[in-house]
């Protein structure tokens, strides 16, 4: 047992998240996928690692690996290091969170499971766990430790998402106000007007494209980063100044700014109309408002303001928190649930030398021990004895390992 505890030990995990440190931090740890399988391959070595997965969301990057190394600083040194030779070492030891063994596959289990996300419930990371697991195995960098792990961790997380409403309610702004938008049941050459191309609009539209949207026109203070949006959707690209030259009016308005100021006024939002009457949607996700609060009144539209959204969110995160005692019972229980597959699988690797011992000690008998005695045979005898032998190896292989595993697991087979 106590070999066993120290083979678990070796799994290792260094997160940096938006828990301990600013998420525009995180982007510094980001690698290029084009580099990432040289970068990952050089890194294992360099640090000294048996395994290495590299996981990267827009809130989070995590090295998950195996070392049988102490886990103290000066390893951790040696490893931000072997991720880059410029590493700030001081910022990534202090910004970091540091699991090992059972707390590491416990982290991973949270982590699969939405509980550590930032928007708990958002079901996405699971599918970026398992494509971060992918990713790894495709450059030869993961084992076999990993892969139980990670093969764990997704097994629970569909468990915490099958037994509880942890992800049935959308608590995120951009989540609610894509699906408030659905059930107006717009046309897919619906015309949308996106002013502001930040996360929050770049988000918004990712959902609106993915589900078959694509009239989209852009407007931006910064022209390139609408030109970088807009090529994505496959739609228009204008800097913000170019709102008052539009005559093609619009379905749907979305926006989110930094402006202190609003940035459509009801002179604009009459100008923009084209003189179309029918009754538009507006959804202002900025704070403070991007639309003059004038215009709801003044005009027939469904205005959804990101106040509304957030008291909604509220509502649905207060639904999740309920569950998040269930969450952790079923965690738990697969925590103790890993500890029996752990330790089988260490049981079946040790065990897995036995087949080719028994292999070796009949041929060694053959060859050596009874050497003159097989001379004497003839054809017919040692083929008798072939046979026997054969018989005997098969059985002395499955019956002895069946039993050992009962023994040692404490399980009937």
């Amino acid at each position: 047992m106590l070999q066993i505890e120290k083979e678990l030990k070796t799994l290792k995990i260094i997160a940096f998240t938006h828990k301990t440190t600013d998420i525009q931090n995180i982007g510094h740890l980001h690698l290029d996928t084009a580099q990432r399988a040289v970068r990952l391959q050089e890194m294992r070595v360099n640090s000294g690692v048996h395994e290495l997965m590299y996981l990267s969301t827009c809130n989070r990057v995590e090295f998950v690996f195996v070392s049988d190394q102490l886990f103290d600083s000066a390893f951790r040194r040696k490893f931000f290091l072997a991720f880059s030779p410029v590493a700030d070492v001081k910022w990534m030891e202090e910004n970091a969170e540091f699991h090992e063994g059972e707390d590491a596959v416990h982290h991973l289990m949270r982590l699969a499971s939405s509980l550590d996300s930032l928007v708990i419930g958002e079901r996405e990371i699971i599918t970026q766990v398992r494509n971060a697991y992918d990713e790894s195995l495709s450059f030869g960098i993961t084992g076999d430790l990993i892969r139980i792990a990670i093969k764990h961790a997704i097994e629970s997380a569909k468990e915490v998402y099958t037994q509880t409403d942890i992800a049935k309610n959308p608590v995120s702004v951009v989540s609610l106000a894509y699906r408030t938008l659905r059930e107006f049941n717009l046309k897919n050459d619906a015309r949308f007007i996106l002013i502001g191309a930040g996360e929050t609009n770049t988000t918004m539209a990712k959902f609106l494209k993915k589900h078959g949207f694509h009239n989209f026109s852009i407007y931006n203070r910064t022209l390139d980063k609408a030109e970088k949006l807009a090529a994505h959707l496959q739609g228009s690209a204008h800097a913000l100044e170019a709102l008052n030259n539009r005559t093609t009016g619009f379905d749907v308005l979305i926006t989110c700014t930094g402006s202190e100021e609003p940035i459509v006024n009801a002179a604009l939002y009459e100008h923009l109309l084209a003189g179309e009457n029918n009754k538009k949607i507006v959804i202002d996700l900025a704070l403070p408002n991007d639309i003059e609060q004038s215009i709801p009144h003044k005009f027939s539209v469904h205005y959804i303001s990101i106040e509304q959204l957030r008291v909604k969110a509220d509502e649905n995160m207060k639904k999740r928190e309920k569950e998040l005692s269930v969450c952790h019972e079923i965690l738990d229980k697969q925590s103790l649930l890993f500890e029996e597959v752990f330790h089988e699988r260490q049981v079946i690797k040790a065990m897995q030398g036995v087949p080719q011992k028994v292999k070796e000690i009949r041929q060694h008998a053959i060859d050596t021990v009874f050497a003159k005695e097989m001379e004497g045979l003839d054809e017919h005898s040692k083929e008798v004895l072939n046979k026997i032998l054969s018989y005997m190896e098969k059985k002395y292989i499955s019956g002895p390992m069946i039993m050992a595993k009962e023994i040692l697991l404490n399980k009937p087979n």
